[in-house]
């Protein structure tokens, strides 16, 4: 009995585990009503994504209003001020929001805010467990910003 009570633990820890493992936008659950907008996303449609946010106009979801900001920083004519606002949002939602701390981290350096984007990273230092996707990226924008006469490069 005492193996079989093991066993229920340790998957049910192990499940836990995998399920923490993932950033609350980055692992899209089935009929996820954010899905067009992620694919719009991955296709780098920009105003379409904003176009589907809209549509769905979920304001009170961390992952919308995260997704906002990122649409809107990463658009042709890019609005940082608008993305900020979106990130500073989801991060009132949820102030553990992996995404929305790396994304409103890499605003920082386009702003020219180094210490504003060092904040961003140390909250997801204490965030993830384990290196994390999100603290990763950061951590190397930051180094790309440093090494570039503090001033940011764009990934892509």
């Amino acid at each position: 009995m005492t193996s079989t009570l093991s066993r229920i633990l340790a998957a049910g820890a192990l499940a836990f585990t995998f399920h923490a493992a993932y950033a609350a936008d980055t692992e899209p659950v089935a009929n996820d009503k954010l899905s067009p907008v992620r694919a719009q996303i991955a296709a780098k449609q920009w105003r379409g994504a904003i176009d589907e946010l809209k549509k769905i106009n979920d304001t009170g979801s961390a992952d919308w209003n995260n997704l906002m900001g990122y649409s809107l920083r990463k658009a042709k004519t890019p609005d940082y001020e608008g993305a900020e606002k979106y990130y500073s949002e989801a991060l009132r939602i949820d102030p553990k929001h992996r995404g929305a701390l790396e994304y409103s981290g890499e605003l920082y350096l386009i702003k020219g805010d180094l210490p504003k984007a060092e904040e961003r990273l140390a909250a997801l230092d204490k965030i993830c467990r384990l290196p994390c996707e999100e603290y990763t990226d950061l951590k190397k924008a930051i180094a790309a910003y440093k090494a570039n006469g503090n001033k940011y490069a764009a990934k892509d």
